[in-house]
C-alpha cells in the first residue's frame, strides 16, 4: 500500500508535504508583494468573461444595426431595379 501512495504522490508523503508547504509560502509571498488575493483573481476572471460575453452581444447588435441601415437603401433599390427590368 505504501508503494501505491508513493507512486501516486511521486515521493514519500512527508517529502511531498514539505514541498507543498515551501511552494505555498513562496506563492503566498509573491501574491502579497503584488497585492493579489484569490478572490481578486476569481473576480478578475469572472469580470473578463462577463465583459467578453456582453461585448459579443453588443457586436451582434451593431451588425443588426448595419443590416437595417443597409437594407433601408438596398431593398428599395432592388425593387426599383426589378420593376424597371420587368417592363422590358
Amino acid at each position: 500500500m505504501s508503494d501505491g501512495v508513493n507512486k501516486f504522490l511521486g515521493d514519500s508523503p512527508l517529502r511531498v508535504l514539505v514541498k507543498l508547504v515551501v511552494v505555498s509560502i513562496l506563492v503566498g509571498f509573491v501574491m502579497t508583494v503584488f497585492g493579489w488575493y484569490p478572490a481578486d483573481i476569481y473576480f478578475g476572471i469572472r469580470n473578463f468573461l462577463l465583459d467578453l460575453w456582453h461585448t459579443g452581444f453588443s457586436a451582434l447588435g451593431r451588425i443588426g444595426d448595419y443590416l437595417l441601415l443597409g437594407a433601408a437603401i438596398v431593398i428599395p433599390a432592388f425593387v426599383i431595379l426589378r420593376v424597371m427590368s420587368y417592363r422590358r
